[in-house]
């Protein structure tokens, strides 16, 4: 039986991890690794009990980005056929990072070393980002000969704005954490010894909450630099009519109205 390219595991606290694991190719993301990878992603976003998200790498990298081995076979495609065996390879990138992009709860991905191109872009598509102190982060497309595909080019203005984004995509060069944690890649650095629980632990306090209040806000979030301020209050407006009706608020005035009659 073949070692998983994905590997996901849910603890007591109801926080899910996915560890990318070709840890001999840097994690480097196969047209197999993916398809296993969109089963993970899927799975934790259909299962109501989990409650976050955390996604790292094993051994010494993050993501290394697309396999180099991919692009070689994709090359030597017959000349008719590159055009839409590239197109539909791009169907699959875009659905696995719209999948980690609108998970309806907390998304970490926990950064222990190297995330290069499609690895990098992949981090940017979580909704915090915790590193260690082997951290690094590339856009390194350019260097190949091609544009950011995995969602840099959306999600890293968004991190550190439109000129530096420029900048480093168009230079491709590494950024390191600290540099990372100024521009505003990464959030929060810690110990590469810790980083794994420090990142679990965040993923709890941040789906403590009302996982129907989360799922919506996030949704809502995600789209407020395109929408309107009336288009957010709309969205807002309904969002709340749904969390209205959820248990998880009954249970929350119920609790707050009987803590406050005992101190009456």
């Amino acid at each position: 039986m073949s070692t998983p390219l994905i590997d996901l595991k849910v603890d007591d606290q109801a926080i899910a991890t996915i560890t990318f694991n070709r840890p001999d190719k840097r994690n480097a993301m196969s047209d197999d690794m993916r398809t296993e990878f969109i089963a993970a992603l899927e799975h934790v976003a259909a299962t109501q009990a989990i409650k976050a998200l955390v996604l790292t790498g094993a051994g010494k990298g993050f993501c290394a980005g697309g396999d180099i081995s991919g692009m070689h076979q994709r090359m030597n495609a017959p000349a008719g056929e590159v055009g839409f065996n590239g197109w539909h390879r791009q169907q699959r990138v875009h659905h696995t990072q719209a999948l980690l992009h609108t998970m309806p709860k907390p998304v970490i991905a926990a950064v222990n070393g190297a995330a290069s191109g499609l690895g990098a872009d992949t981090a940017m598509a979580c909704d915090f980002v915790i590193a260690s102190e082997w951290a690094s982060f590339a856009w390194s497309y350019v260097l190949r000969g091609i544009v950011p595909d995995g969602g840099g080019m959306y999600f890293l203005p968004r991190r550190v704005g439109l000129a530096r984004a420029k900048e480093l995509i168009f230079t491709g060069r590494p950024v390191k954490v600290d540099e990372a944690v100024a521009l505003g890649i990464v959030d929060r650095k810690t110990g590469a010894d810790t980083l794994l629980a420090d990142a679990q632990a965040w993923a709890v306090e941040l789906s403590r909450a009302s996982s129907t209040a989360l799922a919506l806000t996030k949704t809502i979030l995600n789209q407020s630099f395109e929408l309107s301020s009336h288009d957010v209050f709309a969205q807002g407006s309904q969002a709340q009519g749904i969390c209205y009706t959820s248990s998880e608020h009954r249970a929350a005035v119920e609790a707050f109205l009987a803590k406050s009659a005992t101190k009456e």
